[in-house]
C-alpha cells in the first residue's frame, strides 16, 4: 500500500468509527506528526478521502470531516451485497474440487486464529475466504468494482464488531456447502444475507458507541456556506453520487433457500455475518 493510501485508510477508519466527528477539522501538520510521516502523503490521503466524500476542503480553512450517516453505511453494504452475491453465484458453477478444498481449509484456519486470539490473522483469513470466491467467479471487472467498495471499510474494522465473528463462523460453512452442491441461487441468497447482516451489526455497534453526533454549530455553518463551491481541482469530479435507492436495502426479489442436501436446509434462517472482497 502506498503511504498516501495508508494515511487515507487510517483516517477513513477514524471517521467511520466515529472517533473523528462530523465537522471536525483535520490539520495536516498534526496528522503527519501523529503518524510519523511528511505532510505530502497526508495531503494526498486527504484528497483521496475527498474523492470518496469522507472529507471536504473549506477555502482558507482546511479539510473538514463530512457527514457519514447510517444511510451512507447501509448503502455501502447494500452495494457490496448485490455484487458479492452475483460473484458467489457465478463461482458456484465454476469452482472445482481444489477450490472447495481451499475454502474448507480457510474456514478451519479462521476458527483456529479466532481461538488463538490472533486478530490480524482473523481479519486476513476472513477476507481471504471471500476473495477466493470472488476470483473463482472469473469476472475481474465485477470483482474490481467490489474491491473499490470494500476499501471504504478496512478489514480489521470488521473483526472487532460484537457478535460478528460468531455468526460468520456459522455462515461460511453453509455458503461452502451450497457451493459444493453448485446451487447458484442458494449461494446468491446466502451471500446477500451474510453481507447485509454484517451491515446491521456494524450500524448497531456504531450507534451504541455514539458515532453519529451533531457537528459544532460554527463548523456546520462554515460547511453550509461552502456547499456550493468545488473542492480542489486535483479531485474534481471524484465525489461519488448517492445511489437511487432507499437507505435500508430490500431483500432480494426472489429469495432462495439453500439446497436440501446441504447444511443450510437444516436451518430455518441463516445467521447474520460479514463479508469482504
Amino acid at each position: 500500500m502506498q503511504l498516501s493510501a495508508s494515511v487515507a485508510s487510517h483516517l477513513r477508519e477514524q471517521i467511520v468509527s466515529g472517533r473523528l466527528k462530523t465537522g471536525e477539522f483535520l490539520r495536516i501538520d498534526a496528522i503527519a506528526s501523529e503518524l510519523g510521516v511528511s505532510t505530502t502523503p497526508v495531503r494526498e490521503g486527504l484528497l483521496l478521502l475527498q474523492s470518496e466524500s469522507f472529507v471536504r476542503l473549506l477555502p482558507r480553512r482546511g479539510f473538514v470531516v463530512n457527514s457519514f450517516s447510517q444511510g451512507d453505511l447501509r448503502d455501502i453494504f447494500w452495494a457490496q451485497a448485490v455484487i458479492a452475491a452475483e460473484l458467489a453465484s457465478r463461482a458456484a458453477q465454476k469452482m472445482g474440487k481444489e477450490g472447495v478444498a481451499h475454502l474448507q481449509h480457510l474456514i478451519a484456519e479462521h476458527k483456529a486464529a479466532y481461538k488463538a486470539r490472533n486478530d490480524e490473522q482473523v481479519a486476513r483469513l476472513g477476507h481471504e475466504f471471500h476473495r477466493a470466491i470472488n476470483l473463482a467467479a472469473e469476472s475481474p471487472r465485477l470483482a474490481l468494482l467490489l474491491g473499490s467498495l470494500t476499501k471504504q471499510l478496512p478489514n480489521r474494522f470488521y473483526a472487532s464488531i460484537e457478535g460478528q465473528l460468531e455468526e460468520t463462523f456459522e455462515y461460511h460453512p453453509i455458503i461452502l456447502d451450497a457451493i459444493r452442491m453448485k446451487d447458484s441461487e442458494a449461494v446468491r441468497s446466502l451471500m446477500y444475507r451474510h453481507i447485509m447482516g454484517g451491515g446491521d451489526h456494524l450500524v448497531d455497534s456504531l450507534e451504541r458507541s455514539g458515532a453519529w453526533g451533531e457537528p459544532p454549530a460554527s463548523v456546520a455553518k462554515s460547511v453550509a456556506k461552502s456547499s456550493a463551491k468545488p473542492a480542489v481541482r486535483s479531485a474534481r469530479g471524484g465525489a461519488k453520487a448517492q445511489p437511487a435507492k432507499p437507505a435500508k436495502a430490500a431483500k432480494p426479489t426472489k429469495p432462495v433457500k439453500a439446497p436440501a442436501r446441504s447444511k443450510a436446509a437444516a436451518k430455518p434462517a441463516a445467521p447474520k455475518g460479514r463479508a469482504r472482497a
